[in-house]
């Protein structure tokens, strides 16, 4: 009779660590899923940033360096998408990529500003065209972050409690940082200003 109730607790501590290892797993993998909606919100981005340069460039030959700094602004923040997708929720993956999208932010909108003096570039339709799609990607970019940072505190609050910390800790279940622009650059913060 002893053995059957040893063997009893036995099995339902068994099922209910494999409970909580469940819902860890479902809250790391809705995460990730969360990331990879930002992934394709920002690939969409990266996709619009040529044709804006080069619909620009005919009316900003002079402005060659602003080109060229968005330009290579967005490389940079390719490589850092790039390095979040290996590992998301990687706290130094997250705080490139962070960065990266802010030198983005800023490359860009120092582009719109240089735009604004130029208005037969404002009123080309290929342009408005274009920015207005920037624009609506901008939105779907920061509900996607919005997105992602509730599934990682989701996730993060899920492991940190009692009794889950336990099984967490057992199976090395890490912590996932959420995607914070850092405030110390108030610019970044900032989406770009694609206005007409």
């Amino acid at each position: 009779m002893i053995l059957l109730v040893f063997l009893g607790v036995v099995v339902a501590f068994a099922l209910w660590a494999v409970g909580i290892y469940n819902g860890l797993v479902t809250a790391r993998n809705a995460f990730k899923n969360a990331f990879a909606q930002i992934d394709v919100q920002l690939q969409r981005r990266f996709d619009l940033i040529p044709n804006l340069v080069e619909t620009a460039k005919g009316y900003l030959s002079h402005e060659r360096g602003t080109l060229e700094a968005v330009t290579a602004a967005r490389t940079a923040a390719q490589s850092g998408l790039s390095a979040a997708k290996a590992s998301p929720g990687d706290p130094a993956a997250m705080a490139e990529l962070a960065q990266t999208q802010g030198a983005l932010n800023g490359a860009l909108g120092r582009l719109m500003v240089v735009v604004e003096a130029y208005p037969d570039l404002k009123a080309n339709q290929n342009m408005m065209q274009l920015t207005e799609e920037l624009t609506s990607t901008e939105n779907r970019v920061a509900f996607a972050r919005q997105a992602y940072n509730d599934s990682v505190m989701a996730y993060n609050n899920k492991r940190e409690v009692f009794p889950a910390s336990v099984v967490a800790g057992m199976f090395n279940f890490a912590a996932a940082a959420l995607l914070e622009i850092p405030d110390d650059k108030a610019e970044v913060r900032e989406a770009p200003k694609v206005e007409f």
